[in-house]
């Protein structure tokens, strides 16, 4: 992936993240905020990837009442939490 379709990317991204609660929108734009122009083409596949999850698995994810399904979307979720 080049720079240009990184970017493209972090943008579709970026929209894809505003969730319908409200919780998980504060975590992730704190997060896109703060680390998303350091995301390489790796981790931004698996920032997507955890994207796909409806929004109350994944708030369970981010609050610790449920396992991430892998190690990489659990890299993810660690970053997002250490802001």
């Amino acid at each position: 992936m080049n720079k240009s379709e990184l970017e493209k990317a972090r943008e579709r991204s970026r929209w894809r993240s505003r969730r319908g609660l409200l919780e998980l929108d504060l975590l992730l734009e704190k997060f896109l905020a703060k680390r998303l122009e350091q995301l390489d083409e790796e981790a931004l596949l698996c920032y997507d990837e955890l994207l796909l999850l409806p929004d109350n698995e994944l708030l369970d994810i981010a609050m610790g009442r449920q396992p991430a399904p892998d190690d990489k979307t659990g890299a993810i979720i660690s970053m997002i939490l250490a802001l």
